[in-house]
């Protein structure tokens, strides 16, 4: 790929990079261009700056006015799949300066030196993993939202609120997040961009440890067990309850046939 740094003057002020979470997957074939940068993922030079598009939904920009931000956005949005009604949004700042230590700084700016494209797929890479787990675990707290009102009134009264349809809602719900986070970003894969610059992986977990994202997988995948966890003990109890009501339509049965053969007793006598 292209090496050259990006053109923008040194002395500028910190460069900004915007990761935005448009869906659940991008539909990169056919997007390809001539004077893309790199292909896994697709990126591309924007006047300036730069753009990085990933197929789990993100899309992250380097540089870019809120003008130049819209166009682009504007042209991925018809390969983007099953959109979010609400953009998960993540904004850093990137120091445009080679005559620092590379890494976050206490400022909180991202200090990575020449502003190089490879550099620049690194830090892409860390924020986009970084801005899916964030619209991840909104989906997740959403579920658990409304998990909780059910596992009380569960827990004080001793049934399930709303009856069987509403809990079949609420474990489509879950079921629907499930599909949707479980392994969606793979979080412990390395940019593919280390495997031709093994001296960026410093770079890389710096940037790994600044967003947590490890942590925040393992959390994340905690919360989807406990998800589905009760997902299993909501299907038992409408099994339950589906097994009690046909156990009683038997015992109904069972007394009918014993009543009307006592009443045909009766008549006979």
């Amino acid at each position: 790929m292209d090496s050259a740094p990006l053109p923008i003057p040194a002395t500028a002020e910190p460069l900004t990079a915007r990761a935005v979470v448009l869906g659940e997957r991008i539909d990169t074939a056919g997007l390809e261009r001539r004077d893309a940068l790199s292909t896994a993922p697709l990126s591309f030079r924007v006047g300036p700056g730069m753009a990085v598009v990933f197929r789990y939904g993100v899309v992250v920009m380097f540089g870019l006015d809120p003008l130049a931000e819209d166009e682009v956005l504007r042209g991925v949005a018809p390969r983007v799949q099953g959109p979010t009604a609400l953009r998960e949004e993540e904004t850093i700042r990137l120091a445009a300066r080679d005559d620092l230590d590379e890494g976050v700084q206490p400022d909180g700016v991202v200090r990575i030196g020449a502003l190089s494209p490879d550099k620049l797929l690194v830090v892409a890479d860390a924020v986009a993993k970084s801005a899916a787990l964030a619209s991840d675990e909104r989906q997740v707290a959403r579920v658990f939202d409304t998990i909780e009102p059910w596992a009380r009134q569960l827990s004080e009264h001793g049934r399930a609120p709303g009856g069987r349809q509403v809990m079949i809602r609420l474990i489509g719900s879950s079921l629907l997040v499930q599909h949707r986070v479980a392994e969606r970003v793979a979080v412990r894969e390395k940019p593919d961009i280390l495997w031709d610059r093994p001296d960026l992986e410093r770079l890389y977990a710096r940037l790994e440890d600044e967003y947590e994202l490890v942590e925040r997988a393992e959390t994340l995948g905690r919360k989807l067990d406990l998800i589905g966890n009760t997902v299993t003990v909501m299907t038992d109890l409408i099994d339950t309850q589906r097994s009690f009501r046909l156990e009683a339509i038997v015992v109904a049965l069972i007394l009918l046939e014993v009543a009307l053969t006592l009443v045909q007793m009766a008549l006979r006598r």
